[in-house]
């Protein structure tokens, strides 16, 4: 072999050899390819499934924050019913003191120590008035005002009249009290039927 033929199998050589290399880099450019291709569909439905727990997450903590203001406010009105009412037992439980006060006040005073009796029970009287006005406790004497069953408990009736128009209420036997509006106890009356 010359040196012709030589170099022209080296050059041969090398030419299968250049194609057998780039046959075999491009088989691992496809592969490289493929292997990115597969890790980016992978990192997509990462971030896709991270997206979609972040979403809920984003929803549950609205949801959550919601209640929370919700549970606030049940909670102020709460306090603020509480505090409203919170008179209301010891209220019920000093009413039968002032129907005794003022049935001690009905009584005719006829001399000088009944009388100064009288005017200290009359001033107790106006104490305990002033303490349940002060707690938003109202005295209801209805006498004259139409039977409202809400407010009154009738006890009897009479036959109406001219001067007592059907309904309403002629005589009170026992005051009722309402603490901001609320019944604590009914007055007790008679009616005109």
């Amino acid at each position: 072999m010359n040196k012709e033929e030589e170099k022209k199998t080296t050059t041969e050589t090398e030419n299968t050899s250049d194609a057998k290399g780039t046959a075999a880099d491009q088989a691992q450019t496809t592969e490289t390819v493929a292997d990115d291709q597969n890790q980016t569909e992978d990192v997509a439905k990462e971030r896709d499934a991270l997206k979609e727990t972040l979403a809920q997450k984003d929803d549950q903590i609205l949801r959550l924050s919601a209640e929370i203001k919700n549970m606030q406010a049940r909670h102020a009105k709460t306090k603020s019913q509480d505090a409203k009412y919170r008179s209301q037992s010891l209220a019920t439980k000093l009413l039968p003191v002032i129907d005794s006060l003022e049935k001690a006040l009905e009584i005719e005073a006829d001399d000088e120590a009944s009388e100064n009796l009288k005017k200290g029970i009359e001033m107790v009287h106006t104490n305990f008035l002033k303490a349940f006005e002060a707690e938003g406790v109202e005295v209801m004497d209805p006498v004259g005002e139409e039977f409202d069953p809400n407010f009154h408990q009738s006890i009897s009736s009479v036959e109406a009249s001219d001067e007592h128009p059907e309904n309403t209420v002629i005589t009170v036997f026992q005051k009722g009290y309402l603490l901001n509006g609320r019944v604590l106890r009914p007055a007790m009356v008679i009616i005109a039927q």
